[in-house]
Parts: structure tokens; C-alpha cells; sequence
């Protein structure tokens, strides 16, 4: 709590010195920060407050707080800069961190900023943007070290010297040949303790793997995952080295592809952010809630088809609730497990129908657990023992099917190509009311002369 209340009171510090320009003090409080506090300040001021600030840093230093700013806040401060200081700011950054804000920009702020921008750096970004987006090319860095495999160690380290200040990183070194075509990579330890005299070519490691430049970017993430890579090398269908994708990238790839997979688990169009309005926020959401509420009107017609058997035996309608809740949980929890499964890769074409078979073994255990302790209270509560039965037999068969349909749906939408995260929670719940109404009316009709 202390920490708290410190870092609040230096908090205002800093705005009091911003705000009456007092430029030198604020200067030598504000760097000493990390530019992750810096850029967690900076988000929080108010828009008066950050054009004060935005004459006091210069383009390098705005640069290093705009990188570590969530690209969800990020298009309000680039349109808030004067053009041609927006323009040097970008220019500052990695090209691929550049090439990301730029995406969140309308199409004409974009053009404006890069005719403003040097040729140079104009031209590196370019080169990303036209890539699709969320592919391998549209998140790699073009500011790496390639070296040559003719090359001696010593020649490759006076390089290094000269190269290493604008790398994003240079723990991994590809070695290209003379057409730039990737042929091995060598550590920057190997190439420390190797003799000045060798060549790379002798000290590489030809076992390199890459990735396609059309590659999707989670297919990539999955892979660093796996083999607990810190950078990946890009090439082109002839295996021309075009950039590398660091880990940093992935891990900013990861959250983005877990806020998807989240906010279509949770029947959202786009996750909301805080600062969205109203108006927002029900864009996102009203179009799943007017498909549900179809499938809604569904399930109360359905519910209509069996008025005779409701007005027969008035107690089934004290059950729906409870059978179209257990329906949907049960579902949701097997689309949880198997959403999780398929997005990480850890089911192959054996792994699938593993996962099915499993799910149906969880299902009619589940189920005869449920519906032998649902036959008992319901025999004791309602003195019955046809609709105790009934509402068991309903209810086994009821979890067998919606855990089925559960893990069966996302397989089957992967199967067709489309994001497993579609068939969302509240998505597959309404189906499992629609299924578990069918089974135990279906099954009530066949116990009538019992009920009555």
C-alpha cells in the first residue's frame, strides 16, 4: 500500500512539473523511469498534458515510451501529434512495431505520415505493410544481422561491431550464401570462443529451421513455443532471408490471439476495451444476442410442440431450467477443452478422435452419476417414480449429447477452416437447451401413460 501511495505522489510530481514546464526537472525524473512506467503515465494524462510532454522528449525518446504502449491506445496519441513529429517518432522505432501502429491508423494518416517520413525508413516500412495482415511477414523485423558463410570469424566480428547497434537482436545469427539465400545459423557464443581464422561456414549449423513469409502468425507463435526459440528467420519461396520474428513479437501475437479466441468464447464480435462507448460495445455484441435470440424463439416453439403433454402432467415444466442448464455448462466445459486443445496444436488427426472418445466416456459417466442422483430426490420429492426416472433418464442422456456436441463442433468448424472460437459459449449452450428439450419431451411423450 506504501509502494502505492509513493508512486502516486511521483505521479503528481510529475504532472505539476509537466504542466508548469518546468522542462529540465521533469526531463530527469521522467527518463530515470523504465519506458514501461513511462508509457503507463503517459497513457494515463490527459490529452493537454501529453502535448507538454511531446515537446519536452525528443523523437528517440517518444519513440522508446510508444513502444511499449497497447496498440488499442495507441491511434488517439499519433493523431494528437503534430504530423511531422509523429513521422520522426515512427521512423525511431523497430520497423515492425511501426509497421503494427500504422496498421491501427486510417489509410490517409498513413499515407501523410510516410510522405513526410525520410525515403529510407519509408521505404523499410513499406516493405511490411504490404504483407496480409497477421501473417509471419506482417509482424517480422527487417533490422537484423546476416552473415555471410565465406566469411572468417574475425571479419564476421569487426562486422558485428558495425551492424549490432541497429539488430534488434543478435543472440542468433543466420548465415546467408552469396545470393542471400539462407543456408545455416550460428549462436554469438560459437562465433566468441571460435578461432579468428574459420570460416562461418565451418562453424554454422545447417539444421536451421524458418518459416514461410505467408505463414500465419499462430502457426509461428506455436512453434517458438515449442522449441523455446528467442527468434525465427523468414524467408521466401526460394529462401531468401527477409526478416526474423523475436519473441517479444510472439508474445504480443500470443495475448492478441487469446483476446480473440476469449471475446468469441464469450459471443463478442471484438474484445471491448474500456475506454469504448456504449454505442461500441453494443455493436460487438448485438449481433451474437439476435442470433441467440432466433435460436431462442427455436427453442420455445419447440417447447410449444409439447403444450398436451405440459397440460397433462403440469410438473415437467418445473425441470426445463435444469435440464437446459446442465446441457449447457457440460457443453461449454468440453468447447473449453477442446477450443484450448486445437488453437495450441495439441491434437493431431489421432489426438481428435481420442478427444471424442473421451469426452463421450466423461459425458455417460457424468450422466449416470447426475441422473441416478436426480431419479432419487426427484422419487422422494415428488413421490413419483416414473418422473423420477424420466427426469434421470433425460438428464444421462442430456450430458452424453452435449458434451458430444461440445467437443464435436469446434473439431467439425477446424475441419472446415473456420476458427474454432466461433462455436462460443453461448452459442453452443442454446443448442444444448434445443437438444436437451428434444430428449426429454421426446422421452415424457414415451412415459405418458406412466405420468398420468
Amino acid at each position: 500500500m506504501e509502494n502505492n501511495v509513493s508512486d502516486q505522489l511521483f505521479w503528481d510530481e510529475l504532472q505539476t512539473l509537466a504542466t508548469n514546464e518546468q522542462i529540465e526537472s521533469f526531463r530527469e525524473k521522467f527518463l530515470d523511469m523504465h519506458p514501461y512506467d513511462q508509457a503507463v503515465f503517459f497513457i494515463e494524462q490527459v490529452r493537454e498534458i501529453r502535448l507538454h510532454i511531446y515537446t519536452y522528449l525528443s523523437p528517440e525518446e517518444t519513440a522508446n515510451i510508444m513502444e511499449h504502449v497497447e496498440l488499442d491506445d495507441i491511434k488517439p496519441l499519433f493523431t494528437e501529434m503534430d504530423p511531422r513529429f509523429a513521422a520522426m517518432v515512427l521512423a525511431e522505432m523497430a520497423t515492425d512495431d511501426a509497421v503494427d501502429i500504422l496498421n491501427e491508423l486510417g489509410k490517409d494518416v498513413v499515407v501523410s505520415l510516410l510522405t513526410i517520413m525520410d525515403d529510407k525508413n519509408a521505404a523499410d516500412i513499406k516493405e511490411l505493410l504490404h504483407y496480409e495482415e497477421k501473417t509471419a511477414g506482417s509482424i517480422m523485423t527487417t533490422e537484423f544481422v546476416a552473415i555471410y558463410q565465406s566469411k572468417t570469424v574475425n571479419d564476421t566480428m569487426q562486422y558485428l561491431k558495425a551492424e549490432a547497434p541497429e539488430a534488434e537482436t543478435i543472440y542468433y545469427l543466420y548465415v546467408i550464401d552469396e545470393d542471400k539465400r539462407l543456408v545455416g545459423v550460428v549462436s554469438l557464443r560459437d562465433l566468441i570462443v571460435a578461432e579468428p581464422d574459420i570460416q562461418v561456414a565451418d562453424l554454422m549449423n545447417e539444421n536451421v529451421l524458418f518459416v514461410s513469409v505467408a505463414r500465419d502468425q499462430e502457426d509461428v507463435a506455436q512453434m517458438i513455443r515449442d522449441y523455446d526459440f528467442l527468434a525465427l528467420p523468414v524467408v521466401d519461396f526460394q529462401r531468401h532471408l527477409l526478416g526474423i520474428i523475436t519473441v517479444d513479437d510472439i508474445l504480443d501475437v500470443m495475448d492478441e490471439e487469446a483476446s480473440d479466441d476469449y471475446s468469441k468464447l464469450a459471443g463478442v464480435s471484438d474484445m471491448e476495451r474500456p475506454q469504448d462507448s456504449a454505442l461500441i460495445s453494443t455493436k460487438k455484441r448485438l449481433p451474437w444476442l439476435i442470433i441467440l435470440l432466433f435460436l431462442g424463439i427455436l427453442t420455445a416453439s419447440l417447447i410449444g410442440q409439447f403444450e398436451e403433454a405440459l397440460e397433462q402432467v403440469a410438473v415437467l415444466a418445473i425441470f426445463i431450467p435444469l435440464l437446459a442448464g446442465m446441457a449447457g455448462n457440460t457443453g461449454t466445459q468440453a468447447l473449453a477443452v477442446a477450443v484450448r486443445g486445437l488453437s495450441t496444436g495439441d491434437y493431431g488427426k489421432q489426438g481428435k478422435m481420442k478427444l471424442m472418445v473421451r469426452e463421450a466416456a466423461t459425458g455417460l459417466i457424468n450422466g449416470l452419476v447426475c441422473g441416478t442422483l436426480l431419479t432419487t430426490i426427484v422419487y422422494f420429492w415428488q413421490d413419483d417414480f416414473f418422473l423420477g426416472l424420466l427426469v434421470g433418464l433425460s438428464i444421462m442422456a442430456t450430458l452424453v449429447i452435449a458434451t458430444l456436441a461440445g467437443a464435436f463442433v469446434p473439431i467439425l468448424m477446424d475441419r472446415l477452416k473456420i476458427d474454432p472460437a466461433v462455436a462460443s459459449g453461448p452459442f453452443i449452450t442454446t443448442i444444448n437447451d434445443i437438444i436437451s428439450i428434444l430428449i426429454y419431451f421426446g422421452l415424457a411423450t414415451a412415459f405418458m401413460q406412466y405420468l398420468v
